[in-house]
């Protein structure tokens, strides 16, 4: 099958895709914030063209899975993704997570079983963690994600118009070349999903502390950031996190912003493979 579903152990339907040669390496991408498998497009055609195997899922309560009104933290997801890889049997695979996604790549990584993971991509990645507290001062404070809560609550349709084409794509930057199909590539994503999973994963993505899995992992990671990432500033994420992970490289991207895997997947898809290849 090139697509379907796979039933986790509390009945959540997670939808995945699952194209090229089940006999070649496989490449498992994880999406951001509110978004799908689907904004993995660009990267999926590439790859499948070069002969991998792609595999990319929806988030539970994004896209086409199950929209879940449990379980939307950090554990499930990386549950999830276990179910998710024992049903495909994946071995050595290479895992490229974007946001939200990057936290589930690692948090899943860190907990895998021997064997299944090679390597491992952070796009604009949140980790080690993005809220400021005691231990994280350079971190975002609460009253910007309580901002997000309040505003996806008011009108998630208008805010799910406002992120892409502002600070998302850096369309809000003097001179930028805006894309209006990836804006409304983005709001199709986001409002295909549950507003109650949405609502929550805004905690999941904030507030958990990958610090931990950073130092655990003992395979390749390679960490790429928008130096004008505008949704997750790249002082306080990947130059911290290549600190605590054992095998890792940092190769950040003047002027390019937080959705750079689509702005740019020209610039992206070659390092990708030049990261896959090495």
């Amino acid at each position: 099958m090139s697509s379907g579903y796979v039933t986790t152990r509390d009945g959540v339907q997670i939808f995945y895709k699952d194209w090229g040669p089940k006999t070649a390496q496989p490449i498992v991408f994880h999406h951001g914030w509110p978004l799908s498998s689907d904004d993995w497009d660009a990267q999926m055609m590439f790859f499948v063209l070069k002969g991998y195997r792609v595999i990319a899922h929806d988030r539970r309560g994004h896209g086409r899975s199950t929209q879940t009104d449990s379980g939307n933290e950090m554990d499930t997801y990386a549950a999830d993704v276990i179910a998710l890889t024992d049903h495909l049997d994946l071995k050595n695979a290479f895992h490229v997570g974007h946001s939200t996604g990057g936290g589930e790549a690692i948090h899943y990584a860190a907990r895998a079983k021997p064997g299944r993971v090679a390597k491992v991509v952070l796009v604009g990645a949140v980790p080690p963690i993005m809220l400021k507290t005691p231990a994280n001062p350079g971190g975002l404070p609460m009253e910007v994600f309580d901002g997000f809560r309040a505003a996806l609550l008011a009108n998630r349709a208008q805010f799910f118009r406002d992120v892409p084409e502002g600070p998302f794509y850096g369309f809000n930057r003097p001179g930028a070349k805006v894309s209006q199909g990836l804006i409304d590539n983005w709001w199709r994503q986001g409002m295909a999903g549950g507003a109650k999973a949405h609502y929550d994963c805004i905690k999941a993505f904030s507030e958990t502390d990958f610090t931990d899995d950073l130092k655990k992992v003992d395979i390749p990671v390679l960490i790429m950031h928008g130096e004008d990432d505008q949704i997750v500033p790249i002082a306080d994420s990947a130059e911290l996190a290549i600190k605590l992970v054992k095998k890792g490289t940092l190769k950040t991207y003047p002027g390019l912003p937080h959705g750079m895997a689509s702005t740019h997947p020209d610039v992206i898809n070659a390092d990708l493979l030049a990261f896959f290849k090495a």
